[in-house]
């Protein structure tokens, strides 16, 4: 009885996504798989080189209480960016959303996932063109204005090896950087012709690897379109049909924070 009670909630539990005037797209929780898109914070965890410190775990309690009951608690500390993340606008353009500022509606979205890990097996410093975007929409049909736009590159596989996903592990050095990510023309096109909520990848930057001036996230950043880094399993979404559900630490005036990220995808 109980698992016939549960089915029916789960199949009564259907949200509706909308964005920009487009179709709402529905979410049927009995009729999907939830995919976690997030990598766990531990010791591992990789961070931009130049960040001094990492997570850090500090145990406060493990055990028996006076009362005798079990009682478990830690504190953490973490930079905002390293990890699974978000880049809030406010990163890269000054008085533009903080992490606690953006809207709850940008963090819940329909995705898109453009697949380049082919060209980024062949190119580690490959950058995503307006040509691709256009290549995907052949076969896609158009990006949907407020979509979140997700990049597979394949470097998740890479996580956390440092070295093979930075293209260098030189601590405190970010100038030998070589991962793929988007390109500032493409960039341009989803924020300024398709709208899009978010963007977000599978690496540690929306900018190349050998970037030095940060030019995609500073075109995103001024459109108030946040960015998630080091995502995972993006190889288990389809290109189109996906919601994407970001939700990062509520930080106030944060530049970004630890997010978990979450994808329904048909089944």
């Amino acid at each position: 009885m109980r698992r016939r009670i549960t089915g029916a909630i789960l199949a009564a539990m259907a949200a509706s996504v909308g964005y920009g005037g487009a179709r709402a797209q529905t979410i049927d929780l009995a009729a999907s798989k939830v995919i976690d898109l997030s990598h766990p914070y531990d010791a591992n965890t990789v961070y931009w080189p130049t960040e001094p410190t990492g997570f850090q775990l500090k145990q406060e309690h493990k055990g028996l209480t006076k009362g005798g009951f079990f009682y478990y608690s830690n504190t953490f500390c973490s930079p905002e960016h390293g990890g699974t993340h978000i880049d809030a606008p406010m990163h890269f353009a000054e008085n533009h959303w903080t992490n606690a500022e953006i809207p709850l509606d940008r963090l819940i979205r329909p995705a898109v996932v453009i697949d380049i890990s082919e060209k980024a097996s062949k190119n580690r410093d490959y950058a995503l063109s307006p040509a691709d975007v256009q290549e995907w929409e052949k076969n896609n049909g158009r990006i949907p204005d407020g979509a979140i736009v997700l990049l597979r590159t394949g470097w998740s596989a890479r996580w956390p090896h440092r070295k093979a996903y930075l293209g260098d592990d030189t601590p405190g050095v970010a100038t030998n950087l070589h991962f793929p990510a988007f390109g500032p023309e493409a960039a341009t096109l989803l924020v300024s012709d398709r709208h899009v909520s978010m963007i977000g990848l599978d690496t540690a930057s929306i900018d190349i690897g050998p970037s030095q001036d940060f030019m995609v996230h500073r075109i995103v950043s001024a459109a108030n379109v946040p960015g998630l880094e080091n995502l995972a399993n993006l190889d288990q979404l389809p290109a189109t049909g996906a919601v994407v559900m970001a939700m990062p630490m509520k930080i106030a005036q944060g530049s970004g924070a630890p997010a978990r990220v979450i994808a329904f995808a048909p089944r």
